[in-house]
């Protein structure tokens, strides 16, 4: 009898077909990763920072780093080819200035947003605005049919609109619901931080 049974087993093994198992998977990973390329891309900046003091990791990256850790994206960070100085004072001159002349900085390296579904864009809040090294790279890629998901750092002025920006940048994209971080607490309050990150995934990966 156990060879009979044995042999239906393997007679019908190749009509069944293979079986696939989704255990394991948190609910994040299925929607954001399910046949789905997804990409942390982001611009941040070190030195001395506003209520922070001078920090090693800016805080845009505290934020990138937790985002793609939960949604097991690839990462890559914006930089621009002439870095910014470590003042305070001297930096905020510089990203007014560069807003006021709709400058494009030139930044280092790429990686092809093309190849993704899904894009998490991060920067810091500069004169209520994303850094002009964002338009930079916003302007050598080809949005259509991605999904962008923008996440921003600052200190009391949130998004400041910038999500529409976006729209507008990223010709043919879907712009996803922002999140917005004060930089004191990415800096001072990790928890923190990553519990907001966790709640604002679940609200966009609806």
């Amino acid at each position: 009898m156990k060879k009979i049974i044995y042999t239906l087993v393997l007679l019908l093994a190749p009509a069944l077909g293979p079986v696939t198992y989704a255990q394991g998977k948190t609910s994040n990973e299925q929607n954001m990763k399910e046949n789905k390329k997804t990409l942390v891309a982001f611009f941040s900046r070190t030195g001395e920072n506003y209520a922070v003091g001078n920090i090693e990791k800016g805080n845009t990256h505290i934020v990138a780093e937790m985002i793609a850790g939960k949604t097991r994206a690839d990462i890559f960070q914006i930089e621009t080819v002439n870095p910014y100085p470590d003042e305070y004072k001297a930096c905020v001159e510089i990203a007014k200035t560069e807003k006021e002349n709709n400058a494009r900085p030139e930044v280092k390296g790429d990686v092809k947003v093309e190849d993704y579904d899904i894009i998490f864009l991060g920067y810091p809040n500069w004169w209520g605005d994303m850094p002009m090294a964002i338009y930079t790279f916003i302007e050598k890629h080809n949005w259509n049919g991605k999904t962008v998901v923008p996440f921003c750092t600052h200190e009391g002025s949130g998004l400041s609109g910038t999500e529409r920006k976006l729209k507008d940048a990223c010709k043919g994209a879907t712009v996803s619901e922002g999140l917005a971080i004060k930089g004191t607490t990415t800096q001072n309050s990790q928890p923190q931080a990553l519990k907001t990150v966790q709640t604002w995934l679940k609200k966009v990966n609806k």
